[in-house]
């Protein structure tokens, strides 16, 4: 998992709000043949580059946004919406354009119109947009230029020379049939039409390749990132290698915004040190999440690192207190119920594998905190434990009911439950609800305490007395 946060991101490019009308539609107008929407509801969310910024500061990336905006009440709403979610806002404010803005009707979950207010920004403002980015480049990692063909990137070039004359990584997502305003760039990241748009129509796997090796070299680009639908990614090199990606099998409700889910955690990834193929890697996987979600949304870091984990087959067993954190965060923007359960199990035996069952139907995910060699030593005395820690957690980790198996070395798991707040915490044996250690804690936040009795004549104690005497 990339360490996101580590990422500085710089996203220029033409800054939109997205508007949203919601109300019923119950009858015709008198005035035209056209329905009357009774608006009830409004909802404004950022889109074109505005997106691609709310998508990084999502993952956790250090983001700035520059671009073109109006003097009125569509930028107030965006600079507000964007600075809720931690983005830096640079606006270049104009007098004469509105700020780009997309107006939907919607009724019954179907669009029914949409307004468009816009006015090509002139290209007189493409010095002040170079000034911008000349004072943010340097303390960036990555640019990236979000293009929607609206006037604010009329001089890519320059933008494009100040990255590289800083070292700097750049990804555009382009707009148009004509990609020369991007050459230089480290990356493109065209879909599929707009790729034909530029090359021409393909209609074989070594069309694409040829012809994308060939832009490559007349645009002087390091890599070409096309995105292909239900086709998945093919990433070229300009050394002439290609690497495909299959699409993720996530069920598709809605492609919107996906491309720039796309490039926004590609750069992230980027910036965060990993390589070039890893990183479309993880892109992947977070378009795959993006477009199981109706309209635009914005992927968290949580989110991909948890389909990192299922990828990877590592979402259960023996964790890290740092990695049960992580496990458990994960778990929660899911919405599942954590239980938590502690003790020795130095031989595991039914009552055990019983009440770890019982207490898994609890919840959706089971922790089982164990006492390291020496707690259990210092509890149970000489000749204890008869199995070491190591393979305590590994034969707990094997059971279907145990998610996570962590070891402690203190005399009692309460720092483990102050760590992750589990929902409910479970115990054992003949112990009153009152007596269970870290009770009063769990309950101080509304979490809940359960005891669980254990099979009748089981008890690892019973069982090495039984052993000794049969010695």
């Amino acid at each position: 998992m990339p360490e996101f946060a580590k990422t500085r991101i710089l996203v220029v490019g033409d800054i939109m709000l997205d508007r949203y009308w919601h109300g019923a539609t119950e009858r015709v107008s008198p005035e035209a043949p056209v329905p009357i929407i009774k608006v009830s509801k409004q909802d404004d969310r950022p889109g074109g580059a505005a997106n691609v910024a709310l998508n990084t500061a999502a993952l956790g990336a250090s983001t700035h946004l520059l671009g073109l905006v109006g003097r009125d009440e569509a930028a107030q709403v965006l600079e507000a919406r964007l600075k809720a979610a931690g983005v830096a806002c640079h606006f270049n404010q104009t007098d004469s354009e509105p700020t780009i803005m997309k107006l939907r009707a919607i009724s019954r979950n179907q669009q029914l119109l949409r307004m468009d207010f816009e006015q090509r920004f002139s290209s007189d403002y493409a010095p002040a947009i170079q000034a911008s980015v000349a004072a943010k480049i340097a303390d960036s990692d990555v640019l990236i230029i979000s293009d929607y063909d609206k006037g604010t990137l009329s001089d890519c070039q320059s933008i494009i020379a100040l990255a590289k004359a800083h070292n700097k990584l750049v990804l555009v997502d382009p707009k148009g049939s004509d990609y020369r305003p991007y050459k230089g760039a480290t990356l493109l990241t065209p879909n599929m039409s707009e790729f034909e748009a530029v090359v021409g129509k393909c209609h074989t796997e070594e069309q694409v390749i040829s012809r994308g090796s060939a832009l490559i070299k007349e645009l002087a680009l390091e890599f070409l990132l096309i995105t292909r639908s239900e086709k998945g990614m093919t990433l070229l090199y300009k050394e002439g290698t290609e690497v495909h990606f299959p699409a993720r099998t996530h069920e598709v409700f809605d492609v919107t915004g996906a491309g720039d889910t796309v490039i926004s955690t590609l750069a992230a990834a980027l910036g965060a040190g990993e390589e070039m193929q890893n990183a479309v890697a993880i892109a992947n996987m977070a378009a795959g999440i993006a477009i199981g979600k109706l309209g635009t949304y914005a992927i968290s870091g949580p989110e991909i690192r948890r389909e990192i984990a299922a990828n990877q087959r590592s979402a259960r067993g023996v964790v890290s207190e740092e990695q049960l954190a992580i496990a458990i965060e994960d778990a929660r923007l899911a919405g599942e119920k954590i239980v938590f359960t502690n003790g020795c199990f130095d031989i595991l035996h039914a009552g055990h594998v019983g009440y770890l069952e019982q207490a898994r139907e609890l919840g959706q995910r089971l922790v089982v905190a164990i006492n390291s060699d020496a707690s259990v030593k210092r509890l149970k005395g000489e000749g204890r434990p008869i199995n070491t820690e190591d393979r305590r957690m590994i034969v707990l980790s094997s059971l279907e009911a145990v998610d996570w198996v962590v070891c402690f070395d203190q005399p009692t798991p309460e720092h483990l439950l102050e760590l992750i707040r589990p929902d409910i915490l479970v115990k054992g044996g003949d112990y009153g609800i009152e007596g269970v250690v870290g009770g009063d804690f769990v309950r101080s936040y509304g979490g809940d305490v359960q005891v669980l009795s254990l099979l009748d004549n089981c008890s690892t104690t019973a069982i090495v007395e039984q052993i000794k005497g049969e010695e």
